[in-house]
């Protein structure tokens, strides 16, 4: 399986990185949405995207938007990962386009209780 995980904290990218190699992810990295778009149309088959909030250049909210408008992109699921921890930050991501919602700082338990969730592993 492969996933895309975007975050201008290359420290973040790391930890969310090992916690989804644990899983059996293959992980492409990105530092900003505008990067990953471009990421995300070289992977060709993705099976998941980890977007933080706060980034430069496209923010996650803005990436999470523009993937929901390419219909190709319809199944893929979005899973936010942000310090934004307010309710309207968290029912304008849904509102988006994203599958689910994980509020830093978070556990290798919380990642993998989310993707339980979207049917990837037993939660």
């Amino acid at each position: 399986m492969n996933a895309l995980v975007i975050d201008d904290s290359s420290t973040m990218r790391l930890i969310l990185k090992r916690f989804l190699d644990k899983m059996g992810f293959h992980v492409v990295e990105a530092a900003n949405g505008r990067e990953a778009l471009e990421r995300l149309r070289e992977m060709g088959q993705t099976d998941l995207v980890l977007v933080d909030w706060n980034m430069p250049e496209m923010n996650g909210v803005d990436f999470v938007r523009s993937v929901r408008a390419d219909r190709s992109f319809d199944d893929l699921p979005l899973v936010m990962v942000t310090t934004n921890t307010e309710l309207e930050h968290v029912a304008e991501a849904l509102e988006a386009g994203a599958n689910e919602y994980v509020m830093k700082p978070f556990t290798m338990e919380v990642i993998r209780e989310k993707l339980g969730l979207l049917g990837f592993l037993e939660a």
